[in-house]
């Protein structure tokens, strides 16, 4: 075992991605991906916590190894380096059970590195609130106060924010106020996996479920397909509500502590992580509140 900062890991065996007959590739290495079901933390009787981080190649090229990097579980914070290897699985102790962490990885060879893959994060079961995270969120997405809350966007397109922390079972529920809305955009309200587009709209694509909603009206979205239009939209001030119960695999949407339609999915598929998630334009304002008593 390897101290590492204050971090202790452990590389558990798995079956290899290098090709050890492609080594003099010209062509640096695509992203690494890690493997949301896989990704895990537990809580220990020594008052702290491990996690497990596995990840794989999108396509199998001449790797020589892969750079594991890991923020202090603060929100916000810089990265550090606590593995470079070739296994693809990291077992990580010594992890705070009150902190939410975020990871990222590369891989490289004789030609060069890859691009960073899409972060994602590790926090304890005991890990209910959450908030935005800079680390997974669009770059144009601005942060309004530094317990990371409060966000706006820069660009007049749609961009995707998401929260801190995954679920992966158990009931859920948090609201996002609307603080600044100029009455003709259409934020989204939802969830998403880690790896969802975050330069569209949410619910345009397969790993993210949604309500759009503008001035007068809402509708349901997953994969582009529009479900459930409704009338009764939103204004300054406006509270919208997100019920997450992966024990029945549904999401639900209030607003103003009043439901909003019918169930809008029904049919999440149980273990999968999805993580809260919001997309917006630089007309619309929104605060976070989470951890909050189910409605």
């Amino acid at each position: 075992m390897k101290i590492v900062n204050r971090f202790f890991f452990r590389i558990q065996r798995k079956t290899s991605l290098i090709n050890n007959d492609d080594l003099h590739s010209h062509l640096a290495p695509s992203s690494p991906r890690f493997i949301a079901e896989q990704c895990v933390c537990h809580d220990n009787e020594s008052e702290t916590s491990s996690g497990v981080l596995a990840w794989s190649m999108r396509d199998i090229g001449a790797i020589q190894g892969f750079i594991l990097e890991l923020d202090n579980g603060t929100i916000g914070s810089e990265f550090r380096q606590v593995y470079d290897g070739n296994e693809t699985m990291c077992a990580i102790d010594g992890l705070l059970p009150s902190c939410v962490y975020t990871a990222r990885i590369k891989a490289y060879n004789q030609a060069g590195e890859s691009s960073y893959s899409e972060c994602i994060t590790l926090h304890s079961s005991s890990v209910d609130w959450f908030t935005f995270n800079p680390h997974t969120t669009h770059p144009d997405i601005k942060f309004l106060s530094n317990e990371f809350h409060s966000i706006t966007c820069l660009s007049l397109q749609d961009r995707v924010a998401l929260g801190s922390r995954g679920f992966r079972h158990g009931i859920h529920y948090w609201e996002i106020t609307i603080q600044c809305y100029d009455d003709k955009s259409d934020p989204a309200f939802g969830i998403a996996r880690f790896d969802v587009s975050k330069e569209n709209m949410l619910g345009k694509d397969s790993k993210s479920w949604c309500m759009y909603i503008d001035s007068q009206r809402s509708w349901f979205m997953h994969n582009g397909q529009h479900t459930n239009r409704m009338n009764g939209g939103i204004s300054i001030g406006s509270v919208i509500g997100i019920l997450l119960d992966l024990t029945n695999s549904t999401l639900s949407f209030y607003i103003n502590d009043q439901p909003h339609g019918p169930i809008a999915f029904s049919n999440l598929t149980q273990g999968d992580v999805y993580y809260p998630a919001v997309s917006l334009n630089k007309n619309v304002q929104l605060t976070l509140v989470s951890g909050l008593d189910l409605p």
